[in-house]
């Protein structure tokens, strides 16, 4: 199918069958999740697969037992941390140098990032360049974030929701259905997967085939006027 075929398909599946999902297919759906779009190419994300028996099954409490986590046959866990710049930005400084980027790009690399990405001791960093922002604003157009840590944890988190949006239209184009779940208990999930402080829980996908009440009627959305504005 094509890429509007693959869009139009995709829907939330609240229930799946008993048939097994290749390995294969979620391999090749992460693949796809993680050259998506992301915030300064920071990478801030991590996939978790839970694969093991025991996590599964606390995972599937921990998303309140619901079908679409029940009956899935495959689940992941799309997280988001800020503080993961400090692991992708050596390898972009060196990929940086290796291609001859141009000197903005390095200097942005090699300056800017260590800046914005820090927030410091509650969030007085984050805080400071806040305020420096609004003033130098007032006079000028001016950046007005991300500065805090919870800023920060906003921009992880689109970065990481534009990837679960690739993993699942790969999975769909690979004949597969999905469900995006945003309901479950954020503090078990972390603490399932020893995730630190600064970690948020973005969303759990489950994966399966779709059972034949897997939805319980056709999409509906507004009507298109009422969300697509021309100025």
């Amino acid at each position: 199918m094509n890429y509007f075929e693959t869009v139009e398909k995709r829907r939330s599946i609240r229930k799946f069958t008993e048939e097994s999902v290749p390995d294969s297919i979620i391999e090749k759906a992460l693949d796809a999740a993680i050259i998506a779009p992301n915030s300064s190419n920071t990478q801030t994300w991590n996939f978790y697969w839970v694969q093991s028996e025991a996590p599964k099954v606390s995972l599937i409490k921990a998303c309140l037992s619901q079908a679409a986590a029940r009956t899935a046959q495959k689940l992941v866990v799309v997280v988001a941390d800020p503080i993961l710049w400090k692991r992708s930005l050596p390898d972009l400084q060196k990929f940086n140098d290796e291609v001859n980027a141009p000197k903005l790009v390095k200097m942005y690399y090699n300056k800017l990032i260590p800046l914005v990405y820090r927030w410091g001791f509650l969030n007085s960093l984050g805080i400071l360049k806040a305020l420096s922002a609004n003033i130098v604003g007032m006079f000028q157009p001016m950046s007005r974030g991300p500065h805090t840590l919870r800023d920060l944890q906003e921009v992880s988190i689109k970065s990481a929701a534009l990837a679960a949006e690739n993993f699942v239209l790969a999975i769909t184009a690979q004949g597969y259905s999905s469900c995006m779940m945003e309901g479950f208990d954020e503090r078990r999930v972390k603490k399932l997967l020893k995730l630190g402080r600064t970690a948020r829980v973005v969303m759990v996908i489950a994966v399966g085939r779709e059972s034949e009440r897997g939805t319980w009627g056709p999409r509906f959305r507004i009507p298109r006027e009422q969300v697509i504005h021309r100025i």
